[in-house]
């Protein structure tokens, strides 16, 4: 049966309008997405198969090239579509983000950071550069690593704090592994940016890991 046949409070894109988008599931928001399913699914069949061959939306999400275009309905432009789709969202919280201080809005800078560096499959360290009234200025992704580390240069961080005249930043990095319990190196990186930023006159709000779920934030858990 074609979507088109189905109740209409049944259907994704009329569900959407009526209960809002977070009253869909991954394969209704998938589907609308999609648009139109292939020979013998429909668009919410052809997103369920899609989801279980991926494993999970985010798998899907974060496919490369190559993996994304070689699935079942589709391709290179559904490819574009998609990484255009995530960019405007990642520009959407960054907009967000640089409206307030971000002591104001602390779910948008994990929202904001989460965005930034969960799909990343290698460690990727970076920092949010804040004014003296802790209004975003920039972000910027300064280190990449391995799988499970990367190097971090303390001279770098404050030649770039300085570079955009920041007065605070915020660190983060990403854990791949999704596991956001920080090591003790994160905890011994994080003094020595402390202290070398301060040198500087920048301070350091909070180092965030991000990985499955929350970020973790180090400030909350006094680590820093």
């Amino acid at each position: 049966m074609s979507i088109r046949d189905w109740p209409a409070a049944e259907r994704p894109r009329e569900k959407l309008l009526e209960q809002g988008s977070a009253s869909l599931s991954d394969a209704e928001l998938l589907a609308i997405f999609l648009r139109t399913g292939v020979s013998g699914k429909s668009a919410v069949d052809l997103a369920r198969h899609l989801l279980n061959q991926f494993g999970s939306l985010r798998t899907l999400l974060e496919a490369d090239l190559r993996t994304f275009s070689e699935q079942l309905g589709l391709g290179p432009a559904k490819f574009a579509q998609l990484q255009a789709v995530l960019e405007m969202a990642r520009r959407h919280l960054a907009e967000r983000l640089r409206r307030d201080s971000v002591l104001e809005s602390p779910i948008a800078v994990r929202d904001y950071l989460k965005a930034m560096l969960r799909h990343e499959p290698h460690e990727v360290f970076g920092c949010l550069f804040l004014d003296s009234k802790h209004r975003v200025l920039t972000f910027e992704t300064l280190f990449r690593g391995s799988i499970d580390s990367t190097s971090v240069y303390p001279r770098q961080v404050v030649k770039r704090a300085l570079a955009h005249n920041a007065a605070a930043l915020i660190l983060c990095h990403n854990h791949p592994s999704g596991n956001t319990d920080p090591s003790q190196a994160d905890r011994m990186l994080t003094k020595r940016l402390q202290e070398a930023l301060e040198l500087v006159d920048v301070r350091v709000l909070d180092h965030f890991i991000i990985g499955d779920g929350d970020p973790l934030s180090m400030a909350e858990y006094g680590w820093m």
